[in-house]
């Protein structure tokens, strides 16, 4: 008698999720980003992010910096740098993070919910997001007004 177990299978539609922005394979951004709707990485982007939407780090992307998510977190690719410590890449998320079996985080990483597959690769520290992390602090709410 053969024991099969099922398979988690994560399923992704860009158009239906509102991913509306993308950095190319290839492409490098650095700086201080914002972006409404979704953002698909599959080149490499770093420094202060913002993304209003759902981020998700494709195989071969690679995301460093200070992030933050206001939506889940996919992680097919790499977030943080390789070899590279908790300290040089953070990000926060206030939904579901999911690391794929491609998946590699050396940042520290913080979400409400965290769901690993088998062969992920979180190297880095994992904090759980409660309700009152998310409030938004006076300098947060300063910066987001301009």
């Amino acid at each position: 008698m053969e024991l099969k177990t099922p398979q988690d299978t994560l399923t992704l539609d860009p158009i239906a999720m509102n991913v509306v922005s993308r950095v190319a394979a290839g492409s490098h951004l650095s700086g201080e980003h914002f972006f409404e709707g979704g953002l698909l990485v599959q080149g490499e982007i770093s420094g202060q992010l913002r993304v209003n939407g759902r981020l998700i780090i494709w195989t071969g992307g690679v995301v460093r910096g200070r992030i933050r998510v206001m939506g889940d977190l996919y992680i097919f690719g790499r977030l943080g740098d390789a070899g590279g410590g908790p300290q040089d890449t953070s990000l926060e998320c206030t939904g579901m993070a999911y690391v794929s079996k491609t998946g590699i985080s050396t940042g520290t990483l913080m979400a409400r919910r965290l769901q690993l597959y088998e062969g992920a690769d979180l190297q880095g520290p994992f904090k759980t997001l409660k309700l009152v992390d998310n409030l938004p602090v006076l300098h947060d709410v300063h910066t987001e007004s301009r």
